[in-house]
């Protein structure tokens, strides 16, 4: 699991609801120390996932523009990444 959570305001496009879920996820998965899901974590993990994507998502909406870019490529819009998930689906 990565360390930092990715950055999402300022991005050109904007961030999508995939990638504000995967972040969502990242940060949930970093706070509870879950790494698998069993059928007592599923439900209130979804659930934590599911309200962080829409705080974000109105925080994002509500913030100025940013003056400068993210420093890194949020890992959806790598290419080796999505190349990884093309071969998996």
């Amino acid at each position: 699991m990565c360390r930092n959570i990715t950055e999402l305001r300022g991005l050109e496009p904007a961030a999508t609801a995939e990638e504000i879920e995967a972040a969502a996820r990242q940060y949930v998965r970093k706070v509870t120390g879950i790494q698998s899901l069993s059928d007592a974590t599923r439900e209130p993990f979804d659930q934590a996932v599911a309200e962080v994507a829409a705080t974000t998502t109105r925080l994002l909406a509500s913030l100025p523009e940013r003056r400068q870019p993210p420093r890194t490529v949020p890992p959806l819009r790598r290419p080796e990444v999505r190349a990884r998930m093309a071969a998996r689906g």
